[in-house]
């Protein structure tokens, strides 16, 4: 490819802080802010550093070793800072691909170094406003490195199995396959199966790039690491040395496992509590890092005798109004939660004379075909909303058309207000009380045994 006068990764960060401070609509000089996505990045690549957009293959700085990242990030009602967005690296060429080590993939080629530029996202000004703040070369630290290597190992891993079609960003941590392509029709071939497999690019999760934003970038954050020594992740993977660490507390029931921490509270969050002091953690287990950047969710599961659970698993209550304008699934609030995140079920048996015994944890992400079937809910919920909801009361319960447990195997809608009080408006003006996506008792309980 043609190179760039940047020789140096000295020289692309000097050139890089320059622009610290100045309006887009002062550097845009190819109208670039009036186009669509990646409009930001354009502009800083053509305009600003004079090189035209350049092949996937190659770092956008090849003699510096160097690839250029624009990070969009939000600034809460508390003021923390995250990211709005996963960071897409390059598409994934399953043919190539598969036959390769991390050290020679594409992923490493072109985004071992990388030139992290980040600006705030205001969502009532126009682009040509923004201002970019940060500008620093990212090179990514062990700890973290060891788990994206075995992220990139089980990407792989299902593309040698002829799996590539089943595919999931749930499937990893740090790093993962998130679907690139103009709609749903945009698929590869695959080595190992004459499945179309959906088009997916390297991208590292909206969660993980929150966390550099803070520890890297601005310097706010420091988390509690579970594991301490990176060393460990050369030789298990992340989860199986979760497991290890627990291992010694199965079979113990609550009550045990209080006496032995010396935990007198059976507050709501007692198991969160008792997993924090089995991990020889001081925080709690949500917020280490490891947890926040791979977007995992702890779950403590209660097994009633004959298998049964007592609920199904509800996801945050969403806004009528708001559901009721997103067009596609992926970029929907439900997909870009539920599709990325794992989930550690931490599972309590209960026994013969009615105590929960810590039974064993399963890390787990929905598979990618029961993510198609909770679009089908979500579709379909939408369509209701939009039409306009049915409400009719009977013997003083007020029930609707929303989809039931009993039209999925997999999910379902629902209230999950405090009371009949708790309620959002619908389009139409009425007053409904506020819902949310659950995922069926019945699943959940298959996704659990053993």
């Amino acid at each position: 490819m043609e190179g760039t006068k940047y020789t140096s990764k000295e020289e692309v960060l000097k050139r890089a802080q320059e622009i610290i401070g100045i309006p887009l609509k002062q550097i845009d000089r190819t109208s670039r802010l009036s186009t669509g996505k990646g409009a930001i990045g354009s502009v800083i690549e053509e305009s600003w550093f004079g090189y035209s957009i350049n092949s996937e293959s190659e770092p956008d700085f090849p003699e510096a070793g160097v690839e250029l990242k624009v990070t969009p990030y939000l600034i809460g009602k508390k003021g923390e800072i995250r990211a709005k967005e996963r960071l897409v690296c390059n598409i994934i060429n399953y043919m190539k691909e598969y036959d390769r080590t991390f050290k020679t993939s594409s992923f490493w080629h072109k985004c071992s170094t990388m030139l992290l530029m980040s600006y705030e996202h205001k969502k009532d000004k126009p682009k040509g406003e923004f201002k970019i703040d940060k500008a620093v070369l990212f090179s990514f630290p062990m700890e973290d490195l060891a788990i994206i290597e075995q992220d990139w190992n089980t990407i792989m891993a299902k593309v040698r199995r002829g799996e590539a079609h089943l595919i999931s960003e749930g499937d990893t941590m740090y790093l993962a396959a998130c679907t690139k392509g103009a709609n749903a029709s945009s698929v590869r071939q695959q080595p190992f199966s004459n499945i179309p497999a959906k088009q997916r690019a390297y991208s590292l999760k909206s969660s993980y790039m929150t966390q550099i934003l803070n520890q890297y970038i601005f310097g706010t954050q420091k988390t509690e690491r579970i594991i301490t020594d990176w060393r460990q992740l050369c030789k298990a993977s992340f989860e199986d040395i979760i497991i290890d660490k627990l291992k010694r507390f199965f079979g113990k029931t609550q009550e045990e496992l209080k006496a032995l921490f010396g935990i007198e509270s059976n507050a709501k969050n007692l198991n969160e509590v008792l997993l924090a002091k089995m991990l020889g953690i001081s925080g709690k287990i949500a917020y280490t890092d490891e947890f926040q950047k791979a977007c995992i969710v702890p779950k403590t599961i209660r097994v009633q005798r004959g298998g049964r659970i007592k609920e199904s698993m509800s996801f945050p209550t969403f806004d009528f109004i708001k559901l009721s304008k997103e067009n596609e699934w992926e970029e929907s609030e439900l997909y870009t939660y539920l599709a990325p995140t794992k989930f550690m079920f931490v599972i309590f048996l209960e026994n013969e004379v009615g105590e929960y015994v810590f039974s064993r944890v399963k890390f787990w992400n929905i598979p990618v075909q029961d993510l198609e079937e909770v679009r089908r809910v979500w579709e379909r919920t939408i369509r209701i909303i939009r039409n306009g909801v049915i409400l009719r009361v009977q013997d003083g319960i007020v029930h609707n058309n929303l989809p039931k447990q009993s039209e999925s195997e997999v999910a379902h809608v629902r209230p999950h207000g405090r009371d009949s009080s708790d309620v959002l408006p619908l389009p139409d003006g009425r007053m409904m009380t506020k819902q949310c996506f659950w995922l069926n008792r019945t699943y959940i309980e298959k996704q659990i045994k053993e």
